[in-house]
């Protein structure tokens, strides 16, 4: 289906044009001892989401296009039941499709003056505990590379795509040079990312006030500080300069409250991490560099793509305005346990 016609950007003013999260990315700051132990989820977890995104503009914007991505995608380790998208004004046009890359989508309009903008999805669906990552299971990373490079099975040529510069993460020697320890030849492939995934844990310092989702890669290489959007990038970028296939992965992420503490309801936020292919046998493999650990049941996987310019959770462009708030909520609830 063909991408929804937007409005000229250039008739909007600067400061009335609103990429939503993209100016406010939401971060779950949530350390490796703030998640429980995966020892105990070898069971499928039901869950109920809930993302609430609130605009109050300064002033009255007459029309407002946007496109989502809040409805979780299916795949081998999660199904959806269910999902409800509200929206407040109730817009005139409403367009669901499967972007480029599998994702739900949905683009929708606004055509009447408004003061604020509410957007709410509400989500329930099933999420399975992978099997154990197993570090020696994928040959060695040196093969996996030539595979992808000239692919000829199917999973090799999707693979193949996530090879390329993107908007946000473009291959450079840096970050060659910074994965360069962790792939020694012959090291085997899923042993050498999940110590790059080590590394970037312990090398990088989870900052909020360090970066913005305008912020180049090479800035966070250098300053050694982000949140988890950037350390997604990073893992991305330094995997694709050395030639192996890898993706971003936005959703959510489980937080478990301190024990004797209930668990509070809209304290959870937005997660991403990198998802790197491996070869045929093992496929693609998800690591969460900000919290050091394979994703696990833990994990809501909402989109993926080349970086989060193709996943933003909420983006458009808006007549009038003149500047905004923005407050977002999100709540992760299980349903079993």
């Amino acid at each position: 289906m063909p991408s929804p016609a937007q409005p000229d950007p250039a008739a909007v003013p600067d400061d009335a044009a609103a990429p939503e999260e993209s100016d406010a990315p939401e971060e779950s700051s949530a350390s490796e001892e703030s998640s429980a132990p995966g020892d105990a989820a070898a069971r499928p977890v039901r869950y109920r989401t809930r993302h609430t995104t609130n605009y109050e503009y300064g002033d009255g914007v007459s029309v407002s296009q946007h496109v989502v991505h809040l409805g979780p995608r299916d795949n081998p380790r999660q199904t959806c039941s269910s999902v409800t998208l509200t929206i407040t004004p109730e817009p005139a046009v409403r367009e669901a499709w499967l972007d480029y890359f599998g994702n739900p989508a949905e683009y929708f309009a606004v055509q009447e003056p408004h003061r604020s903008l509410l957007i709410e999805s509400v989500v329930e669906l099933e999420v399975t505990p992978p099997e154990p990552l197993e570090a020696d299971s994928a040959p060695a990373w040196e093969e996996v590379r030539d595979t992808a490079r000239v692919p000829r099975a199917c999973d090799a040529i999707e693979a193949n795509e996530f090879l390329f510069d993107s908007v946000m993460v473009k291959a450079s020697p840096d970050l060659a040079a910074y994965a360069e320890p962790s792939f020694p030849p012959g090291r085997p492939a899923v042993e050498a990312v999940l110590d790059l995934m080590h590394r970037i844990h312990g090398d990088f310092t989870f900052d909020s006030t360090a970066t913005t989702v305008a912020t180049p890669l090479a800035d966070v290489l250098a300053h050694r500080r982000g949140v988890c959007q950037d350390f997604a990038h990073l893992g991305v970028g330094c995997l694709r300069s050395i030639g192996l296939p890898a993706r971003y992965v936005s959703g959510y992420l489980r937080t478990h409250p301190p024990p004797g503490r209930p668990r509070l309801v809209g304290a959870d936020m937005s997660h991403a991490w990198f998802s790197v292919w491996c070869g045929t046998e093992t496929g693609w493999v998800d690591l969460d560099p900000t919290n050091d650990k394979p994703v696990d049941a833990d994990y809501i996987t909402l989109a993926w793509g080349r970086d989060y310019d193709d996943v933003s959770p909420v983006r458009g462009v808006i007549l009038g305005g003149w500047g905004h708030t923005l407050s977002v909520q999100v709540d992760v609830e299980p349903l079993t346990d």
